[in-house]
């Protein structure tokens, strides 16, 4: 058998997403661009995917674009509050995701912005009395905070922190990358100005993304050569996974309510089992509370002899889950948000769990037998 517990990084995608895109592999290939009936097609098979998107956010169509994925649109955000709307402090957090923090030390460094991290507790929660406190510093504010921590399973306020930026006329961008398709969002009443969401986390495509540009906001393009997506971004579209992006979006959102049931009683499952067999385990962030990110659960195991090897040894009996972010090409270093809340243990693995609904009972009994097991068994020669 074998188990993946990895969907932070990426989702089995739906089998009914892969057949709303064959068509467009096969039959109905034209360049949208084009103004015969082939491309009239694609075109309208775009529109069509943006319209339904924007349905299920409760916004104008106009306000969503489609990029290749969560980080090319955090850094659209970011590029866009610094060149256009004229931000010259940029607040985020230690816990954000790399494409936000390395974009905003990079701006920092080449003297754009100023760049001012918000305090968080020893959970990771935003500390909200500083982030006003740094917002009431004078400067044009750009606030990049992301609504479900991706290793940690925190959920920010995002209401809270939306208040507080329009308080100050702070440009605000949040990150929903792990929350989009799984939790409800309507646009028209949450005063934001972006958010942003990839395909893959969704069961959708792979390399394909969108980010929500709230259309009060006057923006420069991201990518120039052609007049795509409102002249916004040149360059032929993904017409394959656009199709395939908005049809998992569709599928997640049908029957929401069944999923966050499911996925949240599998989590608080192996929770419960985790904490009964294995004195000494340690819940990180908030991953171990109802008021968290139903589909990520974040442990530091007791010390064992093979802490360094729990990865590859859960690997070779068939469970496939996570050191942390998915997003580093692979890299083996410690995770940078277990150790902006001092969650790192000399001795001791962390490991993050992150369930879908294609996950069953059966799959995380069999995790917790190998988990069990492994971290148990005596120490490699």
């Amino acid at each position: 058998m074998n188990v993946y517990l990895d969907n932070a990084a990426t989702t089995p995608i739906d089998q009914g997403v892969v057949e709303a895109m064959m068509p467009y592999l096969t039959t109905f290939f034209g360049n949208p661009s084009s103004s015969h009936a082939f491309g009239r097609k694609t075109k309208s098979a775009i529109e069509q995917s943006r319209r339904s998107i924007a349905k299920w956010l409760n916004c104008s169509p106009s306000e969503i674009y489609f990029t290749s994925g969560g980080t090319e649109a955090d850094n659209l955000a970011m590029n866009a509050a610094v060149y256009d709307l004229g931000c010259t402090q940029i607040i985020t957090s230690a816990i954000e995701h790399s494409a936000v923090i390395k974009t905003a030390q990079l701006m920092a460094d080449r003297k754009l912005a100023k760049l001012s991290l918000v305090k968080l507790d020893e959970k990771g929660a935003v500390d909200l009395q500083h982030l006003e406190s740094l917002l009431q510093q004078g400067d044009k504010c750009f606030v990049s905070l992301m609504h479900g921590n991706n290793e940690i399973a925190n959920l920010l306020p995002l209401q809270a922190v939306a208040d507080l930026c329009n308080r100050y006329g702070a440009v605000f961008h949040s990150d929903t990358v792990q929350t989009m398709g799984h939790y409800s969002f309507d646009l028209a009443k949450l005063d934001i100005q972006f958010v942003n969401a990839s395909a893959h986390k969704f069961h959708g495509p792979k390399g394909v993304g969108f980010i929500y540009v709230n259309k009060k906001l006057k923006v420069n393009p991201d990518i120039t050569g052609g007049g795509q997506e409102r002249g916004m971004r040149g360059g032929t579209e993904n017409l394959i996974g656009i199709v395939g992006m908005a049809k998992a979006l569709d599928l997640s959102y049908a029957e929401l309510a069944e999923h966050q049931e499911h996925i949240s009683g599998l989590k608080q499952y192996m929770a419960s089992q985790l904490e009964a067999s294995m004195p000494g385990i340690v819940f990180n962030g908030e991953s171990r509370s109802s008021n968290s990110l139903y589909t990520v659960l974040n442990v530091t195991f007791p010390p064992t002899p093979n802490a360094d090897m729990l990865l590859f040894l859960l690997d070779l009996e068939g469970v496939a889950c996570s050191g942390g972010s998915a997003c580093s090409s692979g890299a083996t270093k410690g995770s940078h948000v277990l150790d902006a809340i001092g969650a790192l243990k000399p001795g001791s693995a962390s490991i993050r769990f992150s369930f879908s609904r294609f996950n069953s009972r059966n799959e995380i009994d069999f995790a917790l037998e190998k988990v069990k097991s492994t971290c148990l068994q005596p120490e490699m020669a």
